[in-house]
């Protein structure tokens, strides 16, 4: 069947972009749980969680999400993105709506917010990149990181839901916030998932064609690997210990920087709260912007150059907590560049080993960030706990970056492989 005739029978892929940003708003909301920390750790308040149990929270979530992932990566390969999202959208809406009903027990909170909530986004979250990224091979940078932004979105949208929009937190309290949360999340994803399909085999887009190979490139042809043969080369590995530490990062200030603000920099709760606010925002602006940049500089350059940027962050974020100004600007950075991981290491993951396979490969991929997940944002709360700072956590997190850096710069095509001759073809 010719392109032409394919053209005339699906249906306008931006209906595609359209259901992935609202899935993704909603499952951005777990960067939302900085909003939550004050009330829980409250020594007066009904809950009084240490630092510690409110990490071990958000990173069951983070890691129950990247666990996720490896088998709805799977799944949506093989079912379509639709029925993997639906079923993600029902997940996530039913841990929040049953954790609002365990009263004040970190348990429950544990495992609903945690792991089932963790677990509805992983299977979400990966159906609308893959399902992007295949109606759009001809804007891939662009595309998967508006896709993706409405995950950072989200957690601005939520924050304030919380927050000074909606003043849920301060009038329904943790578990009511919980209750009305989970009702969003299921109406929404489940909206959103009906949005979502793949194009038909064969089809591209009207007046487009694949570009062609460098000259001299003989291996420039990416081949699609399974995600058994992706996990076993040594580029995976580089560029998933990249994704832990520039992740890792990141996720251990979004759980700690409203705190660093307000208890080692003297700030107001509202003050320090704002600077969440900002890298939430910028979280999702990253995205698209480096996505957008990926189509100048490759991904490769680009996390390198991303993880570089955000090291230095890390180093003077040290001196920024005491005035609102200068802590709301290193959430905007760190915001930014935090966002550009979810736009450049699926991007990445295509161009090492292949766009067939995408959703199974980046779901391997993914479980650093679960990995990340846990080692930064509870190495804050321990720091914290233990030491009554956060200085050396920030240390760490910016030395993590500089090799997320290294290896991004090193890391090579899979088929750069050696000829017969004994020379190396380039990709």
């Amino acid at each position: 069947m010719s392109n032409e005739m394919i053209q005339q029978k699906v249906p306008n892929r931006w209906k595609v972009v359209l259901g992935a940003l609202l899935i993704q708003l909603c499952l951005g909301a777990i960067y939302a749980w900085g909003a939550f920390t004050g009330a829980l750790q409250d020594p007066e308040g009904v809950f009084k969680f240490s630092a510690t149990q409110t990490s071990w929270i958000f990173s069951a979530g983070l890691a129950s999400f990247a666990l996720t992932m490896i088998m709805a990566g799977r799944w949506q390969d093989k079912y379509g993105p639709r029925i993997i999202a639906l079923l993600g959208g029902v997940v996530l809406g039913a841990g929040y709506i049953i954790a609002s009903q365990t009263g004040s027990d970190f348990t429950l909170m544990l495992v609903f917010i945690g792991i089932v909530g963790g677990a509805g986004i992983g299977l979400g979250y990966v159906c609308p990149i893959a399902a992007c990224m295949k109606w759009f091979p001809d804007m891939k940078g662009f595309i998967t990181g508006l896709a993706v932004a409405g995950f950072g979105a989200g957690a601005f949208i939520f924050i304030k839901l919380a927050g000074g929009w909606g003043n849920f937190l301060a009038s329904q309290g943790v578990n009511g916030t919980f209750l009305i949360f989970g009702i969003i999340f299921l109406v929404c994803v489940v909206a959103g998932a009906l949005l979502l399909s793949n194009p038909p085999a064969g089809w591209k887009p009207a007046n487009w064609n694949p570009p062609a190979p460098k000259a001299g490139a003989a291996n420039s042809k990416v081949e699609d690997l399974t995600q058994g043969q992706c996990i076993r080369t040594s580029q995976f590995w580089m560029i998933w210990l990249a994704f832990v530490f520039s992740a890792g990062c990141g996720l251990m200030v979004i759980k700690c920087l409203k705190n660093f603000g307000q208890l080692e920099g003297g700030l107001t709760p509202a003050a320090a709260g704002n600077a969440l606010v900002l890298l939430a925002l910028f979280n999702g602006l990253g995205r698209i912007v480096w996505g957008t940049i990926s189509h100048k500089l490759g991904a490769r350059r680009s996390v390198a150059l991303m993880a570089l940027l955000q090291a230095g962050m890390m180093f003077f974020l040290l001196g920024m907590g005491s005035k609102g100004v200068t802590l709301g600007f290193a959430g905007c950075w760190i915001g930014f560049n935090f966002g550009g991981n979810f736009a450049l290491f699926p991007l990445l993951t295509a161009e090492m080993f292949g766009t067939k396979n995408l959703g199974a490969n980046y779901g391997a991929v993914f479980t650093s960030y679960g990995v990340g997940g846990i080692l930064g944002p509870v190495m804050a709360g321990q720091v914290w706990d233990s030491m009554g700072t956060f200085k050396w956590a920030f240390i760490v997190a910016g030395i993590a970056c500089i090799a997320a850096m290294v290896l991004a710069l090193i890391v090579r095509h899979p088929n750069k492989i050696n000829d017969e001759s004994g020379n190396q073809n380039e990709e």
